[in-house]
C-alpha cells in the first residue's frame, strides 16, 4: 500500500506532536495536538453535541483533566468515534481523514476508478452469497477500454466467489479479474425463482486517478408532439456546475416541456448545486424559501441572533452571477433507487411543496443531515491550518427542512411508483424503453400511471461509491462564521 507523503508526516505526528496548557498552579501539561483539535472542532459545531456529555462545554473542571481525557486515546480517529451519537442509526455519516489534500480533489470531483458502477445483491435464496451488476460505465476508463457494459453480472473477483464477508477486501483492490456470469429472472417479477449462473468470461480491470463528470447523459425525446428531457445526474459536483447550466440551456433551446431527471445512482454532494437544479427544474421561484438548516441549539442560538438570514437557502437565478437556464416546470419526473442518497433527497423533499414530483423507483437511502470541512485553524477554516499534521473532519452539522418543514426521514423518500431496477431487463438508459424512463414517459403521455406488479424491492447490499471514501455526502459550501466559532470553542 503506497501512502503519501502528507499521510507518513500525519502518522509521524500523531505520536509526536503534543499541546501544553497551563493549570491553575501554573504547571505545563501536555495533551495529543490532534485529539485537541478533534474535540473543539465536535464541540464548536457537531449537530447532536447535546447528545453527547463528553462534548459538554463544562465537561472539564481544569486543563489537566482536559489533557488526560485527550492522551486517553491513542489516536484521534478513536476519539472521533467515541464522540459520535449512534453511529449505527442516526450519526452514520460523520468522519475524519488524515490526508485533507486527498479529501479537498474528492471534493473537486477526482478519486480513483476502474469506470465501472456496479450494484451488489445477495443471491437469491441466500443471506450469505452476493453477486454483483453492471449499472453504467464511465468513459475512457478500464472498464469502458475492456467492453464492459450495462447489465454485465459478476459473481466472483479473481477466482473467489464474492460473499458478504469478503466483498468489500476482493472490491477494494486497485486491480482485479471480474468473473462473469448469467442471470435469469425466468420471465417473472418475482426474485426468489431467479438463477445466477457462473461462468468462463473473465475481465480484469484496474483503477486510476479519474475525473467523473456528473452530467452522465442527456437526450431528447418526443412524446405525443412534446419534447421530454433526459438527464442522468450522478453526483452533485459543484465543479461541473456550468456543465449542468449548459445541459439545461440545451433543453430550453430544444422547447422541452417535461424533464425525467434521473437520479437512480446518484449519492449526493453540494448542498449549493442542489438548489441549481432546483432553480433550473423551476425558474418562477427565485427568492422563495428552498430549504432552512438546523444547527445545534448553541450555533442555531447564535445564528439567529447575528444572520438569522444564513439559515435560509432560497432558489436562484444565477450562479454567482451567470444566468441559470430554468425551464420554469410545474412538475418533474425523478427516479431513484436505494442509491439515491442525501443532495438528491434534498431536490426532491426541497421541490416537493413547490411543483408536483413524480417520483418513480425504489425509497431512497434517508440521509436529511450535511456535514462541512473543518480543519486544525482558529476558525476551523482551510486558511491558517495547523502546519504540523493534515487531519480534517466533517462532521454532521445540520439537519436540512423544506419549506414546510419537513425533514428526519431516515427511512428514505418512498416513490409515487415503485418499480424495483430487473437485474435480467435493466434496458438501455436514455432509451424510451428502459423500464423507469418508460413509467415517467407513460405518465406524461396520458396513459396513465401503471400499476407494477412487483412485490416487495430487492434490498441493495451496496454499491461501486461504497469504495469511494466520502462520495454519500451531503455538504455544504458556505463559510462558518468566525465570531461565532471561536466563541463557542472551548477554551481549557
Amino acid at each position: 500500500m503506497k501512502f503519501s507523503l502528507n499521510t507518513i508526516l500525519a502518522i509521524l505526528l500523531l505520536g509526536f506532536t503534543t499541546s501544553c496548557f497551563d493549570d491553575a498552579d501554573d504547571n505545563t501539561v501536555s495533551a495529543n495536538e490532534i485529539n485537541d483539535f478533534v474535540w473543539k472542532g465536535m464541540n464548536a459545531i457537531y449537530l447532536y453535541k447535546e447528545n453527547k456529555p463528553d462534548l459538554a462545554n463544562d465537561r472539564f473542571s481544569n486543563t489537566e483533566d482536559y489533557a488526560d481525557y485527550l492522551n486517553s486515546y491513542g489516536t484521534p480517529e478513536s476519539l472521533f468515534e467515541d464522540l459520535i451519537h449512534q453511529r449505527e442509526t442516526v450519526d452514520r455519516f460523520s468522519w475524519i481523514v488524515n490526508d485533507y489534500i486527498a479529501l479537498e480533489q474528492f471534493f473537486s470531483g477526482v478519486s480513483k476508478s476502474n469506470g465501472m458502477e456496479f450494484g451488489l445483491r445477495f443471491v437469491p435464496g441466500s443471506n450469505t452469497s452476493i453477486f454483483g451488476y453492471v449499472r453504467y460505465v464511465l468513459p475512457n476508463t478500464s472498464a469502458a477500454s475492456q467492453d464492459l457494459i450495462r447489465g454485465h453480472v459478476f459473481t466472483a473477483i479473481d477466482g473467489t466467489n464474492l460473499t458478504i464477508d469478503n466483498y468489500s477486501s476482493l472490491l477494494s483492490s486497485d486491480s482485479y479479474t471480474l468473473n462473469l456470469g448469467t442471470y435469469n429472472n425466468n420471465g417473472t417479477p418475482e426474485t426468489e425463482d431467479d438463477i445466477i449462473t457462473s461462468g468462463t468470461e473473465s475481465i480484469s480491470l484496474t483503477k486510476e486517478p479519474y475525473t467523473e463528470n456528473p452530467v452522465f447523459l442527456t437526450n431528447i425525446l418526443n412524446v405525443g408532439g412534446e419534447n421530454v428531457g433526459y438527464l442522468m445526474y450522478n453526483g452533485f459536483t459543484s465543479n461541473f456546475d456550468s456543465q449542468l447550466n449548459a445541459a439545461f440551456g440545451s433543453f430550453l433551446s430544444n422547447n422541452v416541456q417535461h424533464l425525467v431527471l434521473d437520479l437512480r445512482y446518484n449519492p449526493g454532494g453540494s448542498v449549493n448545486t442542489a438548489i441549481l437544479i432546483s432553480s433550473m427544474i423551476t425558474g418562477q421561484f427565485t427568492g422563495e424559501i428552498y430549504s432552512t438548516e438546523q444547527w445545534n441549539p448553541e450555533l442555531q442560538a447564535a445564528f439567529q441572533a447575528e444572520n438569522p438570514e444564513s439559515l435560509i437557502n432560497r432558489f436562484t437565478n444565477n450562479d454567482e452571477g451567470a444566468s441559470l437556464n430554468s425551464l420554469n416546470l410545474n412538475k418533474v419526473y425523478i427516479l431513484t433507487t436505494g442509491s439515491s442518497a442525501s443532495a438528491s433527497e434534498l431536490v426532491i423533499n426541497s421541490l416537493n411543496p413547490y411543483i408536483d414530483v413524480v417520483h418513480i423507483g425504489t425509497t431512497t437511502a434517508g440521509k436529511y443531515q450535511a456535514s462541512v470541512t473543518i480543519y486544525d485553524s482558529e476558525n476551523l477554516r482551510r486558511e491558517g491550518a495547523n502546519p504540523n499534521h493534515t487531519y480534517a473532519m466533517q462532521p454532521l452539522v445540520l439537519k436540512s427542512l423544506n419549506a414546510v418543514g419537513n425533514t428526519d426521514y431516515s427511512d428514505g423518500l418512498v416513490p409515487t411508483t415503485i418499480l424495483p431496477e430487473d437485474i435480467g431487463a435493466l434496458g438501455v438508459l436514455g432509451n424510451a424503453s428502459e423500464p423507469l424512463l418508460e413509467a415517467a414517459l407513460a405518465d406524461i403521455s396520458g396513459a396513465g400511471r401503471t400499476a407494477y406488479s412487483i412485490l416487495e424491492p430487492v434490498k441493495l447490499v451496496g454499491d461501486s461509491k461504497d469504495f469511494v471514501p466520502h462520495s454519500k455526502e451531503m455538504y455544504i459550501d458556505k463559510k462558518l462564521p468566525a465570531e461565532v466559532i471561536k466563541r463557542k470553542q472551548f477554551n481549557p
